[in-house]
């Protein structure tokens, strides 16, 4: 009576607990509304934000390589702000800076101040540094001469500046004088010299918390700009997506999740049912949770939370494929569904640590798109494993006390015949390089006939930013039908951003690179149809908004987040053959993919890199699954079973698990591209062909290339 009682008891706490997460995701707490969904931070994309426009000071036109460098550092000081914050170069002198998620451009430009402004000076007025001096500035701990822990600000200075700091440090150390660090002509902080600095490296003491220090850090980079600039021009934009398509992305995402909550009670019954539930409450803290750790939602930042759902219900599957499997030995369903339990934790374990790694990898090392796909992916990470091993289990226990305990309603796995995939290796390993050189034939294709191996977009290399007053307030929606189309007959290309200025007629239209008389035939078809005043269109060439310091950051991000990823695979599988196979798929399935974006000249953007992650993520959490039960079953296997048995068996054994989950995660990813604009269409169409790679590389490719190198280079057959 007392075990009914507490199953009791748990079903209503998990009921209220997904009654105050529906309630608070929807409605919010208290006058300021704290936990809504409508208070998530949303990207340029989906919510829009503020547009500062900064013009060089001083004559003569910037070197490339002073703005580049100069567009970089803004880019990781506006990253404070959003991650997902973008700077481009407009025109030859001016940087464009778009914060989303925000409406008051004066707040924004006195916290950013003015750029390039700092120097250090001593007390006599002379300066020491300039802020080019300064090669970065980060706020950290040291320990003091009594041990306790203080924080500081850790500053490097370039080579000239550490020459020039060396002399004013052995001038002031002796009288403990004060080098005073101006900003903006103000005094932002004063510390006295101890001794003497040859290295370059220097330590200010004396904050009062991490948050100071990493504020005083954040000006002086942003101080030691190599350009001065100043404010041209401020705006508050709309979103590039109007309300139709958040809308139509929303009624997706509740559609798939429909059909997975479907999907998941006809194939597993009750385990499924309690599956739906721990879904559901899932959802709620996603909602609740973004809020609370204000992170900025685009569109890479749905590709995340599209991967956890997907690797949430992958737990799930896994462990009720886990129960059946004991219930088919004669278990009672109490002990399959606590041995069912046991056996999937490894695997959960090593796929969701496996791609939460990569998660964390790319969050630190990342910046922009990559950094805001990694905290959503992350975040869901951790929250799909709490609610398949906690929220499931408690749920599916409480339903087994309250007294559904007939084996009917679990399932029982049939005896699955064995699949001899291996015979097959040479025919998988053919396919998948035909489909890999695939790449190189449509990348030398697209080379040959438009100069680019691939379809790169605005945010890749650029273009040009129009200006268009109208004549009348047009929504987002009215531009993308009526003023959309206009422009693409004289661009011939669909890739075309569109943004609103707050309070005006103004629209911002950003396209590939215009000619002059490109310029003027779109300028004039304008007037012809929207009875528009030239003299109010004007246009200016754009950089990419994805800078090549940007792109450095994100393949070193990846590469370090792939080999930490091996070397955890290694690790937890004693066998480096295992981390080899599982890394080659992984990038099996992003060659297969780029092939796709080649062939079919999807555009290139900020989402092919979300897109891409996913993909890497999506590709190693199936892979491991296969490879956990080839352990598992190396450690039952008899001494006269074969190598190749235990792998067939093993894939076997995991198909549909594979086929489920990709089936579950397609229905998500397939709602978006059917409901969706074309901008949500070209996101979600890469997607599902690489959700059916990694399904294929996983059940055909990697297990296999495990086999190869265990038997060629290990000698062992068994």
């Amino acid at each position: 009576m007392k075990k009914k009682s507490n199953a009791i008891i748990t079903l209503v706490v998990l009921a209220a607990l997904l009654g105050f997460l529906a309630y608070t995701a929807i409605v919010g707490i208290g006058a300021e509304k704290a936990g809504a969904a409508s208070g998530i931070k949303q990207g340029l994309d989906l919510a829009g934000g503020v547009s500062i426009t900064y013009q060089v000071v001083g004559d003569g036109e910037p070197s490339e390589a002073d703005m580049a460098d100069t567009i970089y550092k803004l880019q990781r000081r506006v990253e404070g702000y959003s991650t997902e914050a973008q700077v481009y170069k407009e025109g030859s002198d001016r940087i464009n800076i778009e914060i989303p998620g925000v409406s008051d451009a004066n707040a924004i430009l006195e916290e950013l101040g003015k750029p390039g402004s700092l120097v250090f000076m001593n007390s006599g007025g002379a300066e020491v540094l300039n802020g080019t001096d300064v090669a970065d500035a980060q706020a950290g701990t040291q320990q003091d001469k009594m041990g306790n822990k203080q924080v500081v600000v850790q500053l490097k200075l370039t080579d000239e500046g550490a020459t020039k700091f060396a002399v004013a440090t052995a001038l002031a150390a002796p009288t403990h004088d004060i080098i005073y660090i101006i900003y903006d002509n103000m005094i932002i902080s004063a510390p006295s010299v101890n001794e003497e600095i040859k290295d370059g490296a220097a330590v200010i003491t004396g904050m009062a918390s991490y948050e100071e220090a990493e504020k005083l850090a954040s000006t002086i980079r942003i101080g030691g700009l190599k350009l001065e600039l100043q404010e041209l021009r401020s705006n508050v934009v709309g979103a590039q997506l109007g309300a139709e398509a958040v809308r139509t992305s929303l009624l997706a995402g509740a559609i798939g999740m429909a059909l997975v909550v479907l999907f998941m009670i006809v194939v597993y019954y009750v385990p499924g049912l309690a599956a739906s539930l721990a879904l559901a409450i899932y959802t709620g803290l996603i909602a609740v949770l973004l809020n609370a750790f204000d992170v900025t939602l685009t569109l890479p930042g749905i590709a995340g939370i599209i991967l956890s759902i997907g690797m949430a219900v992958d737990a799930n599957v896994i462990i009720f494929a886990r129960i059946r499997e004991e219930l088919a030995t004669g278990k009672t369903v109490q002990s399959a569904i606590k041995i069912g339990f046991q056996k999937a934790l490894s695997a959960i374990i090593d796929g969701n640590v496996t791609t939460l790694i990569a998660a964390i990898v790319l969050g630190f090392k990342g910046s922009g798109s990559v950094k805001g796909f990694a905290q959503t992916l992350a975040l869901g990470i951790v929250l799909s494993m709490f609610t398949a091993l906690f929220i499931t289990r408690w749920i599916l226990n409480a339903f087994y006390t309250l007294g559904i305990k007939d084996v009917k309603f679990y399932g029982v796995a049939k005896e699955k015949k064995t699949i001899n995939f291996l015979s097959k290796k040479n025919i998988f390993f053919a396919i998948s390089i035909i489909l890999i050189l695939s790449n190189i034939a449509f990348m030398g294709i697209n080379k040959a006939n438009t100069g680019e191996i691939l379809n790169y977009s605005l945010e890749f290399k650029g273009g040009t930013s129009t200006n268009i007053t109208f004549n009348e307030d047009m929504s987002i929606e009215d531009i993308d039908a009526q003023v959309v189309p206009v422009i693409e007959k004289i661009t011939g290309d669909g890739n075309i951003q569109t943004q609103k200025v707050s309070g005006t007629n103004e629209v911002i239209v950003k396209t590939r690179t215009l000619s002059v008389e490109e310029r003027e035939q779109l300028n004039q078809q304008l007037s012809d149809t929207f009875g528009v005043d030239q003299e109010k269109i004007t246009a200016e060439t754009i950089s990419s908004t994805i800078s090549s310091e940007m792109r450095a950051d994100a393949i070193i991000a990846v590469l370090i987040a792939t080999a930490c990823m091996l070397l955890y695979i290694w690790f937890r599988f004693k066998d480096v053959r295992f981390a080899a196979s599982a890394v080659a798929a992984l990038v099996h399935d992003v060659l297969v993919v780029l092939a796709f974006y080649a062939a079919l000249k999807i555009s290139v953007g900020s989402t092919f890199i979300a897109c891409m992650l996913t993909i890497v993520g999506y590709s190693i959490n199936a892979t491991i699954v296969i490879f956990d039960r080839i352990r598992e079953n190396m450690g039952l296997a008899g001494k006269k079973d074969e190598l190749a048995d235990v792998v067939n068996k093993s894939i076997s054994q995991t198909l549909s698990r594979s086929i489920f989950t990709s089936l579950t995660t397609f229905f998500m990813v397939a709602a978006l591209f059917v409901l969706g604009v074309t901008s949500i269409r070209e996101f979600a169409l890469p997607l599902m062909a690489g959700i059916i790679c990694g399904t294929y590389s996983s059940i055909c490719v990697a297990g296999s290339l495990w086999y190869v190198l265990r038997t060629k280079l290990g000698g062992k057959k068994k």
